[in-house]
């Protein structure tokens, strides 16, 4: 295999992917876990713990922290951001180009492998400097140890982004994973790997905090004695009093402990080349369903593949606008007169095109669900079913018209805002019918207060959507986004319970209003975006 090309190709793919708006999402909310992994030494939360006990913050124990958190976080947003690299190679042609070049399918995967592999690497840097820049601000302990800050991103987290990186790739080049469904099914792929990667009996050592965690452990019980809670704990808590520090000056690497590593980074290049035995590399003659109809698959599969929508490929190629070509047609006057309406009713069609009357049929089960189960449920368990099950039309809101080259022919609507107004009106009716059933037993049992948190819900669900649609250009954002939050809500965690699920004494425990104001300034944001970018191109 010649490799001269492969320095070009991974190079052109890693400048085009961290131009996109999503990995400036994902890197901004990285350096944000930076912050939250390194708490006051006040704080009521804390990422990293052995039960009552924190280290202090030098260079060891923020690394470890910060590295740790870092990894969850990548593993599970980072493959959003790197997941569609092969696809936009066949948007753009691209892909056709390369099948007509001697460039081999092994080769072609290496490059999407290691340019994936590099944005994911690119931001855990970006995070290694956060934590360096976090020690220093905490001031707990200002000696700058690099070995011992640096060590646990190298050792622990990288192995896992090379798996990730891998995993975008393998994704890709499966029909059933490509679109919407492999998005959701990563999700709870990544949440596995964060939480049973925890434990020391993880196959190759999990995220590899095992060594970590027993020099934690012989150091608190040198300084402290064996007396008080030491049981680990990994992930965003809140505690009810400051934790107690600890001196920990970091853990020693063994060669068990590099062959895991080692040996998780080899089964990711594996996995990245393994569809070399059946990738057509956008060859027709290899693929019977031919370039158009995987373009086909791509659109239609993140909102219908989990929604059962079909897929059919056409006979014939599609044309498709190349992202970087401006269609641009003269804007039309406004026509006055009760059209909204029907805007609204075409946008609900459109918002709803091609899902699987199985779809339909799930959601009505889970409608006849919610008026069946006993009132303490409604809230608790059929709430939060209902309003995961469109995750993949939701995501549909602010991107469809870009994705699928359309952007510059909604160009020459004269109002933006109430074209806008209006596909956010079809998210608020689909989020509505969806939840009707938890609406009308609240509205049963006079729950006033769950009343006002349902319609928050219906509110802020269509206008995160809209915001991160427009402004990221990409459904892959709001899946990042929205699947984390509703995990939360439905482990209990009020602050972020937009839906009401999450109750004290009968009663939301959430911060109901604030989720009003936020859906408000969400829509207007997008309003705002919307609207400069059309100034700007114009």
């Amino acid at each position: 295999m010649n490799l001269s090309a492969l320095p070009g190709l991974t190079a052109g793919d890693f400048k085009d992917r961290v131009r996109r708006p999503v990995y400036l999402v994902v890197l901004l909310a990285a350096v944000g876990l930076g912050y939250l992994a390194v708490p006051p030494a006040d704080g009521r939360w804390v990422i990293l713990a052995l039960g009552e006990y924190r280290g202090t913050y030098n260079s060891a124990y923020v690394g470890v922290a910060t590295a740790l958190a870092g990894a969850l976080w990548l593993t599970l947003g980072g493959f959003y951001v790197v997941r569609k690299g092969i696809a936009r190679d066949e948007e753009t042609r691209v892909g056709q180009i390369l099948a007509a070049t001697p460039v081999r399918t092994t080769l072609f995967l290496a490059s999407k492998f290691l340019s994936s592999f590099l944005v994911l690497a690119s931001m855990l840097g970006v995070l290694a400097v956060t934590a360096l820049a976090m020690q220093l601000v905490r001031g707990e302990d200002r000696g700058i140890d690099l070995v011992a800050l640096f060590k646990p991103f190298l050792v622990m987290a990288l192995p896992l982004l090379a798996l990730t990186a891998a995993a975008a790739v393998l994704f890709e080049t499966v029909p059933v994973l490509r679109g919407g469904v492999g998005n959701v099914i990563w999700f709870f792929v990544a949440l596995v790997v964060g939480i049973g990667g925890q434990s020391s009996d993880a196959p190759l050592g999990g995220l590899g905090v095992g060594r970590a965690t027993d020099s934690m452990g012989a150091a608190l019980t040198e300084e402290l004695g064996k007396g008080g809670d030491r049981a680990f704990s990994l992930g965003l808590t809140q505690v009810a009093e400051p934790l107690r520090p600890f001196r920990w000056d970091g853990f020693e690497l063994g060669g068990g402990l590099l062959t895991s590593r080692l040996l998780i980074v080899v089964i990711a290049v594996a996995l990245a080349l393994l569809p070399a035995l059946w990738f057509g590399r956008f060859d027709p003659s290899r693929d019977r369903r031919g370039a158009a109809a995987r373009v086909s698959a791509e659109d239609e599969g993140d909102a219908g593949s989990l929604a059962g929508a079909d897929t059919p490929g056409p006979a014939v190629p599609m044309y498709r606008p190349a992202p970087t070509a401006a269609l641009t047609l003269p804007k039309t006057a406004t026509e006055s007169g009760g059209t909204f309406g029907r805007l609204l009713a075409g946008e609900v069609r459109i918002l709803v095109g091609g899902v699987s009357p199985w779809w339909w049929v799930v959601a009505a089960a889970l409608t006849v669900a919610g008026l069946a189960v006993p009132g303490d449920l409604v809230t608790g368990l059929v709430l939060p079913a209902v309003w995961i099950w469109p995750v993949l039309i939701w995501s549909r809101l602010g991107s469809q018209q870009v994705e699928h080259g359309m952007e510059g022919l909604l160009g020459a609507y004269p109002a933006v805002r109430r074209r806008l107004l209006a596909e956010w009106g079809s998210g608020v009716v689909l989020t509505a019918v969806l939840g009707v059933a938890p609406l009308i037993r609240m509205a049963l049992a006079g729950d006033a207060p769950g009343l006002a948190a349902w319609l928050a819900g219906v509110l802020f669900i269509p206008s995160l959507a809209m915001l991160l649609g427009v402004v990221c250009r990409t459904h892959r954002v709001f899946q990042a986004v929205y699947l984390p939050i509703w995990y939360l809500v439905v482990n209990k965690v009020a602050a972020v319970d937009f839906m009401g699920a999450v109750r004290d004494a009968g009663a939301p425990a959430g911060p109901t209003p604030l989720f009003y104001a936020a859906a408000l300034l969400m829509l207007g944001a997008a309003f705002l975006a919307a609207e400069t970018r059309r100034n700007l191109t114009a």
